[in-house]
């Protein structure tokens, strides 16, 4: 009897699963539970998968391109691929953040039956998102990977520092667009981690500084590994989560629970530079 667990039998498509991160972990771990996975990403895969399309994300043609070459029915996506902002412009860093993984969703669902799910990776920076979400409708709303970019290309103020603009739309939009994939049996959800050890982890110390991220506060007392945010996005696309959708999912550590019900001082996020 196959458990809901594993991935035997299941063709899955991992963007960002290339390089040393969370999307690689994600695939590594794929690969134990018999997934056949297809990577999309510029950096190769840490293992060998059943197919790797070097792709740069900014390219919605590229992406297209790469939805046809992997063909045939998908059974589950993973969006890891994301840029930290800061080096890269706001532009850049929401187009492949939201616009490129909200293009490619667009293009994997029709390969998608019922039981089919997405899980997208968030992040514990996106937080405010609830209090932003008619500033996001908009922008979610946006019909297709053109007028997303125009959309992107028109409000530099909304996305000014992109990455925590880019974080909060993929929550919204993670949620909108749970309604309408649910009417065929395809679920979706997000993930937002906190401080984890990743190769992004030395541009968030340069944007914030070492000691803010040094002190950040997390509960259980320790930055994730890549493997532990990997784990609860591959049970959100197994079939052991049938029962959830349209959820964003704190990975944190603790830390988002525990500023909201006040047990925790955050006095001393003010002590650190910007």
């Amino acid at each position: 009897m196959t458990s809901v667990w594993d991935y035997e039998g299941r063709r899955v498509v991992v963007s960002g699963g290339g390089g040393a991160g969370m999307g690689a972990a994600t695939v590594r771990e794929l690969g134990h539970l018999g997934a056949e996975i297809h990577v999309i990403d510029l950096k190769e895969p840490p293992v060998d998968v059943a197919s790797f399309q070097r792709v740069d994300l900014r390219d919605p043609d590229a992406i297209a391109g790469a939805v046809e070459t992997i063909g045939g029915t998908i059974d589950a996506l993973f969006n890891c691929a994301g840029l930290p902002g800061g080096r890269f412009s706001d532009y850049d860093t929401m187009l492949v953040n939201f616009a490129a993984m909200r293009h490619l969703t667009d293009l994997v669902v029709p390969h998608m039956g019922e039981g089919a799910a997405i899980a997208n990776i968030s992040s514990g920076a996106g937080a405010a998102w609830m209090t932003n979400i008619a500033k996001w409708m908009p922008l979610v709303t946006c019909d297709g990977f053109a007028e997303t970019s125009r959309w992107l290309k028109d409000h530099p103020e909304e996305i000014a520092s992109g990455y925590s603009p880019s974080k909060e739309a993929i929550i919204v939009w993670t949620i909108w667009r749970s309604f309408e994939l649910g009417k065929s049996g395809i679920r979706i959800n997000c993930t937002s981690p906190g401080p984890t050890d990743t190769p992004m982890m030395p541009d968030f110390e340069e944007q914030v500084g070492k000691a803010f991220m040094d002190n950040y506060p997390i509960p259980l007392g320790h930055r994730a590994t890549p493997e532990e945010q990997a784990y609860p996005l591959i049970f959100l696309n197994s079939r052991a989560a049938s029962a959830i959708t349209g959820e964003n999912i704190l990975t944190d550590g603790g830390t988002m629970g525990a500023m909201t019900v006040g047990t925790m001082d955050i006095s001393a996020f003010g002590a650190f530079p910007e």
